[in-house]
């Protein structure tokens, strides 16, 4: 059976606090949820300086998750990590890990936004550099043990309940973000399904003497909404996937390189290129049959402003009609 994940931003094109709040709610209502039918990961994420309220404190999102779950994992695909005050992250990830008993999963991605680095007073050309402060600081401050930090001696507590620490991935698409997480021993994940960056990974931890692993894209990610007439429902709401598949598009510079990514300029482009997709629950069994055991199934049921209603409509036909057969 494959990995199962329920991917929420909680963006809305015309965003209000009331109808922020009724997304949020419904996110988490929608992760309680999945929980209780054994679907596997949240997966969140970190953007600022946006106009459709993309999640902006995506940590704070996980607490909620877990405070109403008991099961589920949720992965943070990416955090950007140089954007964060060190010390405090620490604090912030050993709690989560603490609260959760060990569910959170931190991507630690360096961004590629120069706005974000801006609106937070961080230095875009000095990211680099920032990462490997913020990752060393993450990895000294888990062991529970005073350390130098900036030039003073530091202790953070408490101690994660994950041993020796929270899971931690480097995420990313170029030799340095594989660099790094070899140098440091950390797994790596990348942006997109690339072997080449894969071996260029283990070259470098063979040369550093580290250990590390992989979590390597499929060659083709999707991400899916279950409907029983994907007709009707891309004429009602392929709009909502198109402002998810445009806003990425307009982020993404000729060198990112993402297992997300659409030229679409219309819904019915959007449609034909494939990467998101509205399926029948037929056609989503027939998914996870292709992808296997080491593959993933990735819903999406507030994408781009979807409403809630039809968020929740596609959660159940897929709790209802699909989850059942692939446990078969």
């Amino acid at each position: 059976m494959p990995v199962t994940v329920l991917r929420f931003n909680l963006v809305d094109p015309a965003p209000t606090p009331t109808t922020l709040a009724a997304r949020y709610r419904a996110a988490v209502d929608m992760a309680a949820f999945a929980d209780d039918r054994g679907i596997t990961m949240i997966q969140t994420e970190e953007h600022h300086a946006t106009t459709n309220g993309w999640m902006p404190s995506p940590l704070a999102f996980a607490g909620a998750v877990f405070g109403a779950t008991r099961r589920i994992g949720v992965t943070v695909s990416a955090l950007i990590t140089p954007l964060h005050d060190p010390l405090r992250l620490a604090e912030d990830i050993a709690s989560l890990d603490l609260l959760s008993g060990g569910r959170l999963v931190t991507v630690a991605g360096i961004g590629y936004r120069p706005e974000e680095y801006a609106a937070h007073g961080k230095d875009w050309q000095g990211r680099g550099a920032l990462q490997d402060e913020v990752l060393r600081t993450l990895l000294d401050a888990w062991t529970g043990e005073p350390f130098t930090y900036r030039g003073r001696t530091v202790r953070v507590t408490p101690r994660p309940y994950t041993q020796p620490h929270p899971l931690l991935l480097i995420g990313g698409s170029s030799r340095p973000a594989a660099r790094r997480a070899a140098r440091l021993g950390l797994p790596l994940f990348p942006s997109a399904h690339l072997p080449e960056l894969e071996a260029y990974y283990h070259a470098q931890r063979a040369e550093f003497g580290t250990d590390g692993w992989v979590m390597l894209p499929q060659e083709r990610t999707c991400l899916l909404h279950v409907s029983e007439d994907p007709d009707r429902t891309w004429a009602d709401h392929g709009a909502h996937l198109l402002h998810e598949a445009r806003t990425y598009a307009s982020w993404q510079s000729a060198g990112i390189r993402s297992a997300v990514r659409s030229t679409a300029e219309d819904a019915e482009e959007l449609r034909r290129e494939g990467v998101y997709r509205i399926v029948t629950p037929d056609e989503c069994v027939r998914l996870a049959e292709e992808a296997g055991a080491q593959g993933s199934l990735v819903l999406h049921p507030l994408c781009g402003g979807m409403p809630v209603d039809e968020g929740w409509r596609s959660l159940h036909l897929f709790a209802e009609r699909v989850l059942p057969r692939l446990k078969e």
